[in-house]
């Protein structure tokens, strides 16, 4: 089905949840995501729910070798239609029995991929013909042999560097910029308030927490709010450089001390 594009922006913690669900979604239970990106195992959870509801995460199926389980032959045909009528063709041809998947592209010829499992080939002709009837022109077909799923690189925790980083980071006009960051369960400002923490001068006048995420809840930032370790907390840094604002939420050193 098609889906309306989304304005919903995506994060390092969201990086790190798409990249687990396509790597293995039957293992990636929450408590784990929760351990890899340093927030809560609600929050894993909320985030899964926001993503769905965005439209970002579009369902979870299982890859099933049919040969191997009923010795069944998957086809793949490569389909010409017009680019008018491209959409609603895709919808007919998905309702014919043993298609399994159908793929639009933009432009150009073969704008159609249509994956399809038959008992045998005499059933995979059923469903050619099934296409044809609906007015879809084949320009070519085969057996698939074998199909391999990796999940997106660039989503890897493993090169996203450390978790201290920013979630997020938007620059704006005059040096300013919004960071996302997880609190980490040592971190400076682990456990204050935020009054607390600028009386201790953690934060200044060039830096202002404007949202904090907890478990499924989005918290209004007040003077008695308490920062918490697994916070996702969005900050307003006026400062220009950012190194000192990212500090407050790291976890400090050993023998460290809060400023």
């Amino acid at each position: 089905m098609p889906y309306d594009y989304t304005d919903h922006r995506i994060d390092d913690v969201d990086r790190r949840i798409l990249y687990a669900l396509m790597n293995d979604a039957r293992n990636a239970s929450a408590s784990r995501l929760a351990e890899q990106t340093s927030v809560s195992g609600a929050t894993i959870r909320n985030r899964i729910h926001k993503l769905e509801d965005a439209g970002i995460i579009r369902g979870y199926t299982a890859q099933v070798d049919f040969e191997v389980a009923d010795g069944h032959l998957t086809n793949l045909y490569l389909c010409d239609v017009p680019v008018t009528k491209r959409q609603a063709l895709a919808h007919e041809a998905r309702a014919i029995p043993g298609v399994i998947n159908v793929r639009t592209l933009m432009t150009g010829r073969r704008n159609l991929h249509v994956l399809a499992v038959g008992e045998d080939t005499s059933d995979l002709r059923r469903i050619a013909r099934r296409l044809s009837d609906l007015g879809i022109h084949i320009e070519d077909e085969d057996l698939v042999e074998e199909e391999v799923f990796a999940p997106y690189g660039p989503f890897n925790p493993e090169s996203a560097g450390p978790a201290a980083e920013p979630n997020d980071f938007i620059s704006l006009t005059g040096n300013a910029s919004v960071i996302e960051v997880s609190v980490e369960a040592g971190a400076p400002i682990a456990g204050l308030t935020l009054e607390t923490a600028v009386q201790e001068r953690l934060l200044d006048d060039q830096t202002l927490v404007i949202a904090i995420e907890r478990d499924d809840r989005e918290l209004t930032p007040h003077g008695d709010t308490v920062v918490k370790p697994d916070d996702i907390v969005t900050v307003l840094s006026r400062a220009g450089d950012d190194t000192a604002a990212l500090e407050v939420f790291r976890e400090s050193a050993p023998g460290a001390s809060r400023r």
